[in-house]
């Protein structure tokens, strides 16, 4: 094991331990849609990703995403950057938060951050990433954590011989996304590769999948075919928070989750609809909450959605945002009667 003195919330070691996690997702993992997941099931969360030059400016809005709430634990917060001593300065600020973890975003696609050689750039710098990983680890004392990709593009995947090198600064857990950068979140993910770095009998670290898991069958898959210590659901989990109770419930009994009501996922997303108004006032609250509501699934069955779809996305009000999902509500009775 690492030769780090830190202690870890899970037993990775049990073969019957397989953990779920929710991913990192700016613009959508904030705290109370931590919080709903984690009383789904979710067995640690992380935040939005954070800028570390931001951070250390102090810049306000940047310091509204270090918030954490006891319910949450075990949290990661997640910093981004490509400077070595902005990273180790912005680590120290978080370790203040106390999270279980601190996770070093080398993974992120979107193209003003790897433009910075940020993120997913660093997969073109390997060098830099491992320089600033290791200054990371020296500088704090909680686990520090990786998430990153397969490389940089189809000619460098590099992801076997980093996480080898990853694992050497005296990271606590790598998590690998199945693409390269340069495929930000186009084609399939690539779990054979992810399978190869956990089945590296130099790797002793856990190991964590992500990439294309959004159903209870897949996640049995990734852990069956492929031996990762965890599994991160990310896209799937948006307007379907549930998602991982019913992935629990299948690891745990090889079946799918009852299913319940239209309106009780309804009222789900209601409740997730309030928790952001309380915290950031009505108007800005449902224009942070609308646009991850009306991606849930729960409405793909629904006829002509895309005018209701619309209707919500111009709600200002949490009363007319709601009218608007009562009426959902009767034409599933209509349509499947009430025990939709």
């Amino acid at each position: 094991m690492s030769r780090y003195n830190y202690s870890l919330p899970f037993d990775f070691q049990s073969s019957s331990n397989r953990l779920v996690f929710l991913a990192p997702m700016e613009g959508v993992t904030n705290v109370y849609f931590r919080s709903l997941c984690k009383s789904f099931g979710a067995d640690m969360v992380y935040t939005e990703f954070i800028s570390a030059d931001a951070l250390i400016r102090h810049v306000d809005k940047i310091q509204g995403k270090l918030k954490i709430i006891n319910s949450e634990h075990p949290i990661a917060v997640q910093i981004y950057g490509q400077d070595k001593d902005t990273m180790v300065e912005a680590a120290r600020i978080c370790e203040e938060m106390q999270p279980d973890f601190l996770d070093l975003n080398f993974g992120c696609p979107v193209k003003k951050i790897v433009r910075r050689n940020a993120g997913a750039g660093m997969l073109r710098v390997p060098k830099k990433m491992i320089e600033i990983t290791q200054q990371v680890v020296h500088s704090v004392n909680i686990p520090i954590t990786v998430k990153t990709r397969l490389g940089w593009d189809e000619n460098s995947k590099i992801i076997v011989d980093l996480a080898e090198r990853l694992q050497d600064t005296g990271i606590a857990l790598l998590t690998i996304h199945g693409r390269t950068g340069s495929q930000m979140y186009s084609g399939k993910a690539d779990w054979n590769l992810i399978g190869a770095v956990k089945n590296n009998p130099r790797m002793y670290i856990p190991i964590c999948g992500n990439g294309d898991i959004v159903s209870p069958q897949q996640c049995e898959q990734a852990f069956n075919r492929y031996g990762v210590d965890a599994v991160m659901i990310g896209r799937a989990s948006i307007g379907a928070p549930w998602i991982f109770q019913e992935v629990k419930y299948y690891l745990k009994y090889n079946d799918l989750a009852p299913k319940k009501s239209f309106e009780y996922y309804l009222s789900v997303l209601k409740q997730q609809i309030l928790q952001s108004v309380s915290q950031l006032g009505e108007r800005q609250g449902i224009l942070n909450s609308r646009r991850h509501i009306v991606a849930s699934p729960l409405f793909k069955k629904m006829s002509n959605f895309k005018l209701t779809k619309i209707a919500m996305l111009q709600a200002i009000t949490v009363s007319s945002l709601f009218e608007i999902m009562d009426n959902i509500s009767n034409w599933a009775k209509s349509e499947f009667g009430t025990n939709c």
